[in-house]
């Protein structure tokens, strides 16, 4: 791919991540008037349930169809199609599991039964986020970003307005209800998606029976990539997904849980989002990359493969840098101006410059991943998790507060980012 492509590419996706994001924020901002502290807590507590299950629905489709048809060697429309059904059989055993143990998630795992309804939600969104991200892989692997630029703007202006719509009138009958809708807008939002990927894909496209039947050969090509890029996003969530139930588990004995369904709203809710709003920019990139890379490497352009590379940990620390500096220095502006608070503001000092791996991590991980490393990547998250969940165990026993999710967490980046960066430079050198 020529340098302009890939740079028109990248600056699309930049373009497409920036106006989401900014979308994003008012839909945060409004929501946490909305709800307050507590019901993000609530929500925030959900979300790494969330996560889990969808890095075990999407089974890593979405990064396999991707790479492999930017290498143009297989019969795409089969591809895209024949991994529809697979993925729609694991999401609807999660919804039939979820149905029966989303009452013991809440109560015994989250200590915290308001969350029960918000989980039993995830079940009826799994279908729609799975179909939409198989869709928008195809699109990915042939280079094509407007759809999935057009789609993510649809899906948060359409997520805006149900907020603005019931979230006022939910809240006034049931903050648990409140926080389950904010869930299944998803269902809304991700059909708006899976719309604009139909009516984008190529013309005259017609589907027959077996276009769902993966072919045998094309599955095992599918599995070689996607599982360990599953193996690596379930690594990486189920730590996030033990998060609430250590910290519940072991703080419950020294906080109150209303402390700690707060703390934990602020620094997931305020906190982290702040510190990642760069992030849009890295997973641009990373994006891009992705398909960029693996027809270089399958065209053994090692050259290619450096120089692409290079420019994305450049185009990375040129955004991240910057915001790094305002986060260490002057954090209390953009956190008064997002979200009308100071509350996380000495976590957002401590994590700022910690966070300036995490911007060049999403790069080096994708770039793995096409240079057929999968594993490799998967084993950096695998360590990452083992070191953070220890430390976040042993940590919370010190009375410190969230502090200890927040020392584990920078442990996590900056091994995780460490492991990454020695692994592209072997395959490289």
């Amino acid at each position: 791919m020529k340098k302009s492509n890939f740079f028109k590419i990248t600056l699309m996706l930049v373009i497409g991540g920036f106006v989401t994001k900014i979308l994003g924020m008012i839909i945060k901002i409004i929501t946490t008037r909305y709800i307050g502290s507590l019901g993000m807590g609530i929500y925030m507590l959900i979300m790494p349930t969330f996560s889990l299950l969808i890095a075990i629905s999407g089974l890593g489709f979405p990064v396999a169809i991707s790479k492999l048809v930017a290498e143009e060697k297989y019969n795409n429309k089969n591809l895209v199609l024949g991994v529809i059904p697979i993925s729609l059989i694991i999401d609807f055993i999660i919804l039939f599991l979820l149905v029966f143990f989303g009452k013991f998630i809440s109560i015994n795992l989250l200590h915290e039964e308001r969350t029960y309804y918000g989980i039993l939600a995830i079940g009826f969104v799994l279908p729609f986020v799975s179909i939409s991200s198989i869709l928008r892989s195809y699109f990915f692997g042939k280079t094509y970003m407007v759809p999935h630029v057009v789609s993510n703007i649809l899906e948060d202006i359409i997520r805006l307005i149900l907020i603005i719509l019931f979230v006022p009138k939910l809240i006034k009958i049931n903050l648990e209800y409140t926080v389950a809708f904010l869930f299944l807008i998803s269902i809304v939002s991700e059909l708006s998606s899976i719309i604009i990927f139909l009516i984008c894909s190529p013309s005259k496209i017609s589907f027959k029976k077996s276009d769902f039947i993966l072919k045998r050969k094309d599955l095992s090509h599918i599995l070689i990539i996607s599982l360990p890029t599953t193996g690596s996003r379930l690594i990486g969530n189920i730590g996030y997904f033990f998060e609430p139930i250590i910290l519940t588990f072991v703080l419950s004995k020294f906080y109150s849980n209303e402390f700690i369904v707060t703390e934990y709203g602020i620094l997931n809710g305020y906190t982290m989002p702040l510190l990642l709003l760069p992030s849009f920019f890295t997973m641009a990139i990373s994006q891009a990359l992705i398909p960029v890379i693996s027809n270089a490497w399958s065209n053994d352009n090692k050259k290619g493969v450096k120089r692409k590379i290079k420019q994305a940990i450049f185009y990375s620390l040129l955004i991240g840098i910057p915001a790094t500096l305002i986060f260490m220095f002057i954090p209390e502006v953009p956190l008064k101006l997002i979200y009308d608070t100071t509350d996380g503001i000495n976590y957002i000092k401590v994590l700022a410059p910690i966070c300036l791996f995490h911007y060049i991590q999403a790069p080096l991980t994708a770039s793995l991943q096409a240079m057929d490393m999968a594993g490799v990547a998967m084993r950096g998250t695998l360590i990452g998790m083992i070191i953070r969940t220890i430390a976040l165990f042993v940590l919370s026993f010190m009375k410190i507060g969230l502090w200890g999710l927040v020392i584990a967490t920078s442990l996590n980046i900056i091994i995780v980012t460490l492991h990454q960066m020695k692994h592209v430079k072997e395959k490289l050198d």
